[in-house]
């Protein structure tokens, strides 16, 4: 990176300050990443005071007298653009943070570590009481979090800031207003038509060891970086690391071979982003990734546009015929059942492009009532189903299969949600403008050749890590703001086509 010459002493003390708070924080992401896939059940005492006392070390190395310092001499006039970026973004980061007690952040660790352990028990024994406790705990703490940080602001705002800092709440609330007013009529006109699609293509059991062969033939198939990846099993799937190791978790039901599938895809989509940041910016903000909504762009890009399109079907059905010989499907079956709209689906992981959305307008809207102090923990599992009734016209017989079936609020991850609708209305403005530039890019994808799609997302996404703020990123990689437009034109036109409508 290049020094600015009255700073630039300045700046690499910075630097290597900031890279030192960041192998921090990567150290405790290893640790939260075992907790949730392989560390015994009962190493939960311990690693909660683990990962409580690095979230304390890493506050108090951000917000100390010395990071002040730093970024008082460091005057944006003397740097060079890259400079500017990575102290925009720890300044943002400093101002958050100072506001916040070290004392209050460990204590949010501590209870997300046990949370964790609780959400597994509840969900498992079918039981909301379980976990009700101590979400009621990691709630209060969320709320003191925020006023610390501005007691005049709306405190979801400050949450969902956390989360995407620069895409307003106004405006999130505003897309997910327009997906609701303009999907809901589509899913009624799906679900009025006649068309008869091929949804039992993939029915039948299928065994969970052959389902992970299968995963890995995917991860094979679409490009994965094995020497700096790796793949397990989680209850809830993830992906997690940076660009020397991006590690994908997924999940199997034996009933279920798409679920398994393209969870799978949908987190390679993460790893992808994260292995094309930048190796010489590791540690930095140049070398992480855009919040959010852009981390998410990529997942729901490689798992819509391209793990439920004609073209990777027709690439990829002969290996699922290899491993489950069972299966009888053509291209045209498997395309249907990959892209069905369930009557009746009541997991969002499981969802279709459509409904999916209903599935986040509603978990959005219980956090801001939980969040305002509108709505009480006990009063979740009814809320929660009736709201599944209002959008979905389902209502779960569990509370596995309804409130409990997400792992974010075990993580204190209130004002996550949103992002994965922005995430996918972001995926359709990019992928459409990959498609123009990309000559074929159906063609090269029935080929396999994966390569141009994922060159196209490094040049114009990955290589620029956090230097511009998410809607800079969105106009330097498409031309154009950020907009529904895309994705809107991209359902109405597929499900259109599919259901006849």
């Amino acid at each position: 990176m290049a020094q600015s010459t009255t700073d630039g002493d300045t700046y690499e003390q910075f630097l290597e300050k900031v890279r030192r708070i960041e192998n921090l924080g990567a150290g405790a992401g290893v640790l939260q990443w075992d907790q949730e896939v392989k560390m015994p059940d009962e190493g939960i005492e311990a690693r909660s005071q683990q990962l409580s006392t690095l979230s304390a070390v890493i506050h108090e190395e951000f917000t100390d007298e010395e990071m002040g310092e730093y970024l008082a001499d460091l005057e944006p006039t003397a740097l060079d653009d890259e400079q500017a970026a990575v102290v925009r973004e720890i300044r943002r980061q400093y101002e958050r943070k100072t506001h916040v007690p070290t004392e209050l952040v460990e204590e949010i660790s501590r209870t997300t570590s046990e949370a964790l352990p609780k959400w597994k028990e509840a969900k498992a024994e079918d039981d909301f009481s379980i976990f009700a406790p101590v979400l009621e705990e990691l709630i209060e703490l969320k709320k003191e979090y925020a006023e610390h940080i501005d007691p005049d602001a709306d405190p979801y705002a400050v949450l969902f800031a956390d989360y995407e800092p620069y895409i307003e709440l106004e405006k999130a609330e505003e897309m997910l207003t327009r997906l609701r007013e303009e999907l809901v009529p589509l899913i009624d006109s799906v679900a009025d038509s006649e068309a008869d699609l091929a949804v039992d293509a993939f029915s039948g059991e299928f065994d969970p060891e052959t389902q992970e062969a299968l995963a890995r033939d995917a991860l094979d198939t679409l490009g994965y970086d094995w020497n700096r990846g790796r793949l397990d099993t989680a209850p809830h799937p993830f992906s997690t690391g940076n660009q020397f190791d991006a590690r994908v978790t997924t999940r199997f039901d034996e009933t279920d071979l798409l679920g398994g599938l393209t969870s799978t895809i949908h987190e390679f989509g993460h790893a992808t982003y994260t292995l094309g940041l930048p190796d010489e910016h590791y540690a930095t903000p140049l070398g992480d990734s855009r919040d959010l909504t852009v981390h998410e762009s990529q997942s729901r890009l490689w798992e819509n546009h391209v793990g439920r399109s004609w073209a990777f079907w027709e690439r990829f059905l002969p290996q699922v015929e290899e491993r489950f010989p069972d299966v009888d499907a053509t291209v045209e079956d498997a395309y249907e059942a990959a892209n069905q709209v369930h009557d009746d689906n009541l997991i969002r992981v499981e969802a279709d492009e459509l409904t999916y959305h209903m599935h986040i307008v509603l978990r959005f809207e219980i956090e801001r009532e939980l969040i305002e102090g509108d709505l009480s923990v006990e009063e979740i599992p009814e809320t929660w189903n009736e709201k599944m009734e209002e959008y979905l016209g389902v209502r779960p017989d569990t509370d596995s299969e309804g409130c409990l079936q997400d792992i974010h609020w075990s993580h204190g991850s209130f004002g996550y949600f949103p992002t994965y609708s922005l995430g996918s209305v972001l995926a359709a403005q990019l992928y459409a403008n990959a498609d123009e530039d990309i000559d074929d890019l159906d063609g090269k994808i029935r080929q396999g050749e994966f390569d141009p799609l994922r060159d196209w997302l490094v040049e114009n996404v990955h290589r620029h890590g956090a230097r511009y703020t998410t809607p800079e990123l969105i106009e330097e990689a498409t031309g154009e703001s950020f907009t529904a437009d895309y994705f809107l034109d991209y359902v109405q036109g597929k499900y259109g086509e599919l259901y006849d409508l």
